[in-house]
């Protein structure tokens, strides 16, 4: 992993979202639904390899919300949602590339 990939700040707004520092100064925010829906564990990878919604589910709770986030190591951060789910771990390269697709779909438009 780079150092370029490795986020200087944090900021978990539990009701919006997720705001990350990048070591180049910019920040990116990333929405509930937006981490929700792409969460990368095994089980909604599989949900959306069958064409079906990782969320929501028709038990979730309604307004999605972040119950609690753990750094893991120095390599991502991990979520409980509100709707009980907490196996997905969003590794900062990740993050980092869904920001760079970002501004590529920006710059082609």
């Amino acid at each position: 992993m780079t150092n370029e990939a490795t986020p200087t700040k944090v900021d978990v707004d539990r009701a919006t979202g997720l705001t990350l520092t990048w070591p180049d100064g910019s920040a990116t925010t990333y929405d509930l639904e937006e981490l929700r829906v792409n969460c990368p564990c095994a089980e909604c990878r599989g949900l959306r390899d069958r064409g079906e919604a990782a969320w929501p589910r028709p038990s979730s709770p309604l307004p999605l919300r972040i119950e609690d986030a753990e750094l893991v190591g120095a390599w991502g951060i991990s979520f409980r949602w509100n709707d009980g789910h907490s196996t997905g771990i969003f590794a900062w390269e990740l993050l980092r590339a869904w920001r760079d697709e970002r501004h590529a779909d920006e710059q082609t438009h």
